[in-house]
C-alpha cells in the first residue's frame, strides 16, 4: 500500500463524536512510551502527523486520521501511565472501553508492545479483554532496532510461549522499528488485505 494522503480529522473523548462509521477503522494503542506516535508517523510517512513527546501519556484523546480517503487510523491514549491522576486513568479506561465495544466499523486493533521487555501484565490483560469481547486485534512489536537478531528471536520465543498459555495460537504480529522503517510494508499490506474484505458503506451502520 502506498499512502498518498494522511490528514487529521478530529480529536475527542466521546465515541458519539467520532466520524461517521463509513470506512474501515484501525486503532493503535499500547503502554505509554511504547513508541506509538513514532510508529504512526513511520507508517504514514508523515514526520509530524502524530505528536511525539518526551513525556509519556501525551495522547489523551481519540485521534482520527483519514488515510487515502479510504480508511481511518485511530491514535488512542496509552495505558498504564502512572503519573496521570487516578480519576484521569479511570476516564481513559472508560472511554477506551466504550470505543472498543461500540464502534461498529472498528476493523482491527493494533496492540503495540515494546520488544525490549518481557511480557507485561497490562498488555496481556488488555489483549485478553479484546479476545473476550470478540474485538479483532494484532500485535505490533516496536523498537526492534534496539535488539540484534539473536535477541529478537529470543524475545519472540519467550513472548509466544507466554501467549500460548492463554491463547490457542499467536494472533497476527509484526516486528517493527520506527527508526529503520522495518515492518512498515508488512503492516500496510495487512491493512490493505483486510480492506478488500470489508464494506462499511452501508449508511444504516
Amino acid at each position: 500500500m502506498k499512502i498518498n494522503q494522511a490528514e487529521f480529522v478530529i480529536s475527542n473523548m466521546e465515541v458519539e463524536k467520532c466520524p461517521a462509521p463509513d470506512r474501515a477503522e484501525y486503532a493503535f494503542i499500547g503502554r505509554s512510551n511504547v513508541g506509538k506516535s513514532s510508529l504512526i508517523n513511520m507508517l504514514t510517512n508523515h514526520k509530524n502527523l502524530a505528536k511525539i513527546s518526551g513525556k509519556p501519556g501525551k495522547t489523551q484523546l481519540i485521534n482520527h486520521f483519514l488515510i487515502n480517503n479510504e480508511w481511518y487510523l485511530v491514535d488512542l491514549p496509552g495505558y498504564g501511565y502512572a503519573k496521570v491522576t487516578h480519576n484521569m486513568r479511570n476516564r481513559f479506561e472508560r472511554f477506551i472501553s466504550d470505543y472498543m465495544l461500540t464502534r461498529p466499523n472498528l476493523t482491527n486493533v493494533f496492540v503495540l508492545v515494546d520488544c525490549r521487555h518481557k511480557p507485561q501484565e497490562l498488555d496481556l490483560d488488555f489483549m485478553l479483554f479484546l479476545g473476550e469481547h470478540g474485538v479483532p486485534f494484532s500485535i505490533i512489536f516496536t523498537k526492534q532496532d534496539k535488539l540484534n537478531k539473536t535477541q529478537t528471536r529470543t524475545f519472540m520465543k519467550a513472548y509466544e510461549k507466554e501467549m500460548l498459555q492463554t491463547w490457542e495460537e499467536m494472533p497476527p504480529y509484526f516486528v517493527t522499528s520506527a527508526l529503520t522503517g522495518s515492518g512498515r510494508d508488512e503492516v500496510l499490506a495487512y491493512i490493505e488485505e483486510i480492506n478488500k474484505t470489508v464494506d462499511y458503506s452501508n449508511p444504516t451502520l
